[in-house]
C-alpha cells in the first residue's frame, strides 16, 4: 500500500468512526507507528484531520460533514455544560435565533421557561423540542431540508429570516479560527448563519474545544462579530485569551 492509499484509508476510517488511534492504525495497516504519525501530519497539513494526543479526528469540509445523529454521540457532557452556560447569557432577550446542530438544540432546551420567549430556528429538531413549551412561540424557517442536519436552507430561509430583528442569536460553526473566523462546509448553510448574525442585536457562539483552529470551506463571520464565545475548559486559557483580545467574552466551562 502506497502512502497515498494509506492516507486515503486513514481519512475514510476517521470519517466513518469519528476518530482514529495511532496504535490501532499501525496494527490495521501493518506499518510502524511513526509511519502513521507521518501520515497524520501530512493529512493535517492538507486540512483533512486534526491531530490529538495519540490519534486524530476528521475536519469537516466541503466534501465531508458529520450528521446530526453522529453529533449527538460526540463530546456530549461538554456540550451540555456549554449549552447551560450559553443559556445563562439570555439576559432580557425576548426573541432568539437558535442555529442548527446538536449544541444549539441543547441550548434551546436549556432556555428558562419562566417567561415568554419567541424562538426562531431553521432546525426541525429544535422546533420539535420546543413546540410544546408553555409560553414559547416557535417560528420554523421554511426552505429545503438538509437530510444530514434536518435544517432548512436556501433563499426561502434567508428571505424569511431577513424580515426579523432578534435580540440574541445562538450560532454554531464547524470551525472557528483567529485567522479565518467562523466557517462551515456548505454555502447554503453559511448564508443562513450570516443572515442570522445580521438580524441579531447580540451573537453568541457555542461550540466544543475541538472546533477551535479548524477551518472549513465557507466563512460567514469574523470573531469580532461575536459578543461571547462559550466553549469547554479543554480549550487552553492562553488560546481563549487570544480570542478574547479580538472582542468577544470567552467563557470556558
Amino acid at each position: 500500500m502506497s502512502a497515498e492509499e494509506r492516507q486515503r484509508e486513514i481519512v475514510r476510517t476517521a470519517r466513518r468512526t469519528g476518530a482514529v488511534d495511532v496504535n490501532d492504525l499501525a496494527a490495521e495497516l501493518g506499518v510502524a507507528r511513526e509511519t502513521v504519525r507521518r501520515d497524520l501530519r501530512a493529512l493535517e497539513d492538507h486540512g483533512l484531520v486534526r491531530r490529538t494526543h495519540g490519534g486524530a479526528y476528521p475536519v469537516e469540509s466541503a466534501g465531508f460533514e458529520t450528521t446530526l445523529a453522529f453529533r449527538t454521540t460526540m463530546h456530549v457532557p461538554e456540550k451540555r455544560r456549554i449549552a447551560s452556560a450559553a443559556a445563562d447569557l439570555l439576559g432580557d432577550a425576548e426573541t432568539v435565533f437558535v442555529d442548527e446542530g446538536f449544541t444549539p438544540q441543547l441550548i434551546a432546551e436549556a432556555l428558562p421557561r419562566d417567561r415568554p420567549l419567541t424562538v426562531v430556528t431553521a432546525s426541525l429538531a429544535t422546533a420539535g423540542a420546543l413546540a410544546k413549551a408553555e409560553g414559547f412561540t416557535v417560528l420554523l424557517l421554511g426552505g429545503r431540508v438538509r437530510s444530514g442536519t434536518l435544517a432548512t436552507v436556501d433563499h426561502w430561509t434567508t428571505k424569511m429570516l431577513a424580515g426579523f430583528v432578534v435580540d440574541l442569536a445562538y450560532i454554531g460553526a464547524n470551525g472557528i479560527s483567529r485567522d479565518h473566523g467562523l466557517t462551515t462546509p456548505d454555502p447554503a448553510v453559511s448564508e443562513v448563519k450570516a443572515q442570522a448574525i445580521r438580524a441579531a442585536r447580540r451573537t453568541v457562539f457555542a461550540g466544543v474545544h475541538t472546533k477551535f483552529g479548524a477551518v472549513s470551506f465557507c466563512r460567514f463571520a469574523p470573531v469580532g462579530a461575536l459578543e461571547a464565545i462559550v466553549t469547554g475548559s479543554q480549550l487552553p486559557a492562553s488560546e481563549a485569551h487570544r480570542y478574547a483580545l479580538m472582542g468577544p467574552q470567552v467563557i470556558r466551562v
